[in-house]
């Protein structure tokens, strides 16, 4: 039996004035168990995508469903049922890492033995223990932005949303979180991820979403947007360049 979708995006337009919309008629899904790759260009329109998924932004057209509900018909399932991990680090400077994990627990109601689980391994997952009494003034980038994925790590909804989130991570951090990506993945969470590091994301992502210029230009596995892109057996990143070089 076919799987209902945890995000379904329909017929989305959109932007930041309602006579230039950047979005023209998105449709795609992410279905339980399942990690996708949004990709495209600077511009293309990631952010506004997630900006829209998110709740910041209203569709001039189309609807976002997160469990089958839109935001306005029922906010606080829409809310709870994602977390999302943004490019650039957001952080309490006056909180600790522990205290920002928490802080989080707490606002998703995630119960005291399993919090305490989860961010006892994320600590050590993401080589943290020792920062773990620390403010978040005094982090690096790197591992403010760590903090920031253990936080949505330690919630555990349904539905991820993670924008670009190797920047600023070493090799052993990226690897700590494909590995932990996939290992909620395989527990059923759906996870969206928007990333520039093509060679990276080949081998994790079950699809694709190519977006260009605001429209999708193709998706579906590796196999499938090769086909659209007539580049059979071709990489992700050599694919993506046939597919958007034409309208540049």
């Amino acid at each position: 039996m076919e799987q209902t979708p945890v995000l379904q995006i329909e017929e989305l337009s959109g932007g930041y004035s309602l006579g230039k919309p950047v979005l023209h008629n998105i449709n795609f899904d992410v279905k339980p168990g399942e990690m996708v790759g949004l990709i495209g260009l600077n511009g293309a329109g990631k952010s506004t995508t997630m900006k829209h998924i998110l709740g910041l932004m209203t569709p001039h057209k189309g609807v976002v469903l997160v469990q089958g509900k839109t935001r306005d018909e029922a906010p606080q399932i829409y809310q709870s049922s994602l977390a999302f991990v943004p490019e650039s680090p957001l952080l309490y400077e006056e909180l600790t890492v522990r205290e920002h994990l928490e802080f989080t627990a707490r606002a998703y109601g995630v119960e005291p033995e399993a919090y305490r689980e989860r961010s006892e391994r994320l600590l050590d997952l993401f080589h943290m223990r020792e920062k773990a009494d620390s403010l978040s003034m005094h982090l690096s980038k790197g591992m403010k932005q760590k903090v920031m994925i253990m936080s949505a790590f330690v919630a555990r909804p349904p539905l991820y949303v993670i924008d670009e989130p190797f920047l600023g991570l070493d090799p052993l951090g990226i690897r700590s979180l494909l590995d932990f990506m996939l290992e909620m993945k395989q527990s059923g969470a759906s996870i969206l991820l928007s990333s520039h590091i093509l060679s990276t994301i080949e081998n994790y992502c079950d699809r694709f979403i190519v977006l260009h210029r605001g429209a999708v230009v193709a998706q579906g596995t590796l196999g499938e947007i090769a086909q659209q892109a007539n580049a059979p057996g071709a990489s992700l990143e050599n694919i993506f360049y046939a597919l958007v070089k034409g309208g540049e």
